[in-house]
């Protein structure tokens, strides 16, 4: 390896420890500082020579060397600028045997910093030295103690060597440059996988029957690991509609929710979103230290981020992160997290809101229906809300999950329905049926399941509604299936409605003894009725006789009612 490659190697492996290896590059004063003191080190190894370095915007001599002994950097402004314009190294000065050497440190854009130094560039005595110093402004005294450490350098030579310094310094601050480049990039990856991660996680816990508040305290956690905060907030402001006990059961209730150290009650938090005009915006909120304010009212927060939940022009709340411990303030990507979110919170509380009055509205249908077929047979009053209570804990005992109870409730209250559809005078009869009368009224299953086909709400319970009353050994109908091909919430259902009927009073006959209904029961499992069915209601026969008390209580407690304003 020749000398001069020798030297621009060792610029390079001091370097090494310099910007590109700190990644982040001279963004502040100090680290250019830094800087520019590992490259005087580089050019003094390169060159043994101390180089002296000029800030040409300033005029400020950042690091002093051999320039010009006793003489002013600052008369040198106009040709270190003229240096930096032309991007390459040059004698700016010339007196025989003395040359003055610029190099442009090519570190910042645009670039400010020269480096200087002084040589010999041929051997001469003390005094042609001496006056050659003096005639570019140098003192005299001091060029001597200067020229007495000299040896003379080949002029061609020293300036090809400050050529590739200068180039390998604009090389090494491209490498610094793109280096922090990657850096930044990396960064934002990083906090984007981040912030997709959570956001990923909390779309994946989304159902519809997850409550607000679970999701809620499931994201403040999730949060708390992709921001650096003392603690997060999320309140859920109430709402009701409805009147009196509906809007109190199927609203949204008022929560306050709290994640890591507790800066704030629920209380302090109302007076900050009201100190910061909160309600009116419904818009995302940055508080550092720049922005509190002389009134500001809670000295326990230092910094805040605070978005509102929203959907449409609905305000569901607030989401709030407090306290960075990193960076002393929250930022961009702090408010874009919290506002992503915040959006999937917001949103799926609308869902819910949504969910709850489609739910609502479902219920007053069945509702309806269901005093329809009541007020169609007198008789029969009740009839369908007795054998949906007893179906639930009939599919109870059977191991049914919620959803599956709430489907065969729903299907017990409807059973009937088809009812509507049969002629009064059958269906009031008080006598025993004709074959064509009793031909007319098995046609309610398929009745009903025509009603309700079109409701997509419904699709659960229409098999209940059309195959109640098949039998296991295939004699019902209206389709003669057997045993497992009858639908399991029909089967429950079935059981249900055999019960109710049997012990119930009717024009034509009184309700059967519990001996009897037991008997008959007991004798038409696995001909009438599933046997596991049967073998689940005599296993809650003491819970189901509580439901036949408390409906035959009422009904006299109403016939009481009725009797009194009669007389």
């Amino acid at each position: 390896m020749s000398k001069i490659g020798s030297k621009i190697q060792s610029i390079s492996t001091h370097n090494s420890d310099g910007p590109a290896e700190r990644g982040a590059g001279p963004t502040k004063s100090g680290d250019r500082l830094r800087l520019l003191q590992d490259l005087c080190q580089s050019l003094e190894l390169c060159f043994d020579a101390k180089f002296s370095v000029l800030d040409v915007v300033t005029g400020d001599c950042l690091c002093r060397g051999d320039f010009l002994p006793g003489s002013n950097l600052q008369n040198q402004l106009e040709l270190c600028r003229a240096v930096l314009r032309n991007g390459r190294a040059e004698y700016i000065a010339e007196s025989d045997p003395v040359v003055v050497l610029a190099i442009p440190l090519v570190e910042d854009e645009p670039p400010r910093y020269v480096a200087l130094a002084t040589f010999l560039i041929h051997s001469a005595d003390e005094a042609t030295i001496m006056r050659a110093i003096t005639s570019l402004g140098g003192d005299a005294q001091e060029a001597r103690l200067w020229a007495a450490g000299q040896s003379a350098r080949d002029s061609n030579r020293l300036l090809h060597l400050a050529e590739l310094a200068a180039t390998r310094f604009a090389s090494e601050f491209r490498a610094s440059q793109m280096q922090r480049e990657i850096h930044d990039l990396s960064s934002r990856l990083s906090a984007s996988y981040e912030e997709l991660n959570l956001l990923y996680g909390l779309t994946q816990k989304l159902k519809i029957s997850d409550s607000i508040e679970d999701l809620g305290q499931k994201a403040l956690s999730w949060l708390a690991e992709a921001i650096a905060a003392d603690g997060f907030v999320l309140e859920l402001l109430p709402c009701t509609e409805g009147e009196g006990e509906a809007a109190a059961n199927n609203s949204r209730q008022s929560t306050y929710l709290q994640f890591g150290h507790s800066a704030i009650d629920r209380y302090q938090f109302c007076r900050m979103i009201e100190h910061l005009d909160l309600v009116d915006q419904k818009c995302p909120q940055v508080i550092n230290a720049d922005s509190r304010g002389a009134n500001w009212p809670l000295t326990a927060i230092q910094q805040a981020v605070i978005v509102p939940l929203t959907e449409g022009e609905n305000l569901f709340g607030w989401l709030a992160a407090f306290n960075e411990v990193q960076k002393s303030e929250f930022g961009s990507s702090e408010i874009s997290l919290l506002s992503s979110v915040a959006t999937i919170l917001g949103i799926h509380a609308g869902n819910l809101d949504l969910y709850r009055k489609q739910a609502d509205f479902l219920a007053g249908v069945v509702q309806a229906l269901t005093s329809a077929i009541d007020a169609k047979d007198p008789y029969t009053c009740g009839h369908s809300t007795r054998v949906a209570q007893i179906a639930v804990q009939l599919a109870d005992q059977l191991g049914c999950k919620r959803h599956e109870m709430e489907t065969v409730y729903l299907g017990g209250l409807l059973h009937d329905i088809g009812k509507i559809g049969i002629d009064d005078q059958v269906l009031r009869k008080p006598g025993k049926l004709t074959i064509a009368e009793y031909e007319h009224i098995k046609l309610h299953a398929e009745i009903g399941y025509r009603i309700l086909k079109d409701l997509k709400q419904l699709d659960q319970v229409l098999p209940v509604v059309r195959h109640h009353h098949e039998s296991w050994d295939g004699s019902g109908y209206p389709m003669g299936l057997a045993g497992q091909e009858i639908p399991l919430y029909a089967r429950i259902v079935a059981v249900a409605d055999a019960f109710d009927a049997m012990t119930r009073d009717r024009p034509y006959r009184k309700g059967m003894s519990d001996e009897k209904l037991e008997a008959i029961l007991q004798n038409g499992a696995a001909c009438q009725w599933d046997p596991q069915v049967i073998q689940a209601f005599f296993a809650i026969r003491d819970k189901v006789a509580r439901v036949e008390h408390t409906e035959k209580t009422e009904e006299s407690e109403l016939e009481d009612s009725e009797l009194a304003l009669i007389t």
